[in-house]
């Protein structure tokens, strides 16, 4: 894969919580800001979409109506991205946070012209609240958010290391790929992303790289166009 000039970068909330399962690992976000800085330094636009599962997964909140627990599912990545937006500015970096709703003064409001603008400036941007519509999950959010931005590619960090034919903490036979079609990744149910985003990436032939988060420089590496995971092609 060859070296992007505009990425949007998705992390999970789990793995920026590190063992701690819940909240944040600083040592994990400095070490991610660290990687993203070396990539902006070199001219790449960076998007950021980080996810909530740190603080909330739809399924802790079966108990209440899904609409509200979607609502407090997005609150959280605003949780996430102002963190980590925070420790990103003490790395060094400049950083703004966009969300599709009004969050105060603690945001601002989303649109393409102004993602644009700071990232001119050499700003990373993180695109935090999802779509800001319950039923949509982060996973919709990066792809909906890397094609209205033209991006090159979405880089996907996970816990795992790759997109494998089966589950491989419960099959140690399953088989991990190098690169496997978007069609493929539909067809066989491979779980990328969700089925949404997976129908958006193909519909708008918009690539996918995943990789391990905890894989040393994985996500500098990543920008550079060296996957040590798989690439879903489109």
């Amino acid at each position: 894969m060859e070296k992007a000039r505009r990425v949007l970068l998705k992390l999970s909330g789990e793995a920026l919580a590190g063992e701690n399962r819940t909240g944040f690992d600083l040592t994990v976000v400095q070490d991610v800001a660290g990687q993203v800085k070396e990539a902006v330094r070199s001219g790449v636009e960076v998007g950021i979409v980080i996810g909530g599962g740190n603080f909330w997964r739809g399924r802790t909140g079966n108990e209440i109506d899904r609409v509200k627990s979607d609502q407090i599912g997005m609150l959280a990545t605003v949780m996430n991205a102002v963190y980590v937006s925070e420790v990103f500015r003490t790395e060094g970096m400049r950083t703004e946070v966009l969300t599709p709703f009004v969050c105060g003064d603690m945001t601002e409001l989303f649109s393409k012209d102004k993602a644009s603008r700071y990232w001119q400036e050499g700003k990373v941007v993180f695109f935090a609240g999802g779509t800001g519509h319950p039923y949509f999950s982060t996973d919709t959010g990066v792809a909906l958010r890397a094609i209205e931005m033209e991006a090159d590619v979405i880089l996907l960090a996970k816990a795992i290391d790759g997109v494998y034919d089966s589950d491989p903490r419960v099959n140690p036979q399953a088989k991990k790929y190098d690169t496997v079609s978007i069609e493929e990744v539909i067809a066989k149910k491979l779980a990328v992303v969700d089925l949404t985003a997976s129908i958006l990436c193909m519909e708008n032939h918009m690539p996918m790289a995943v990789f391990g988060l905890n894989e040393e420089n994985s996500i500098a590496n990543a920008i550079k166009g060296r996957i040590n995971g798989t690439i879903v092609t489109v």
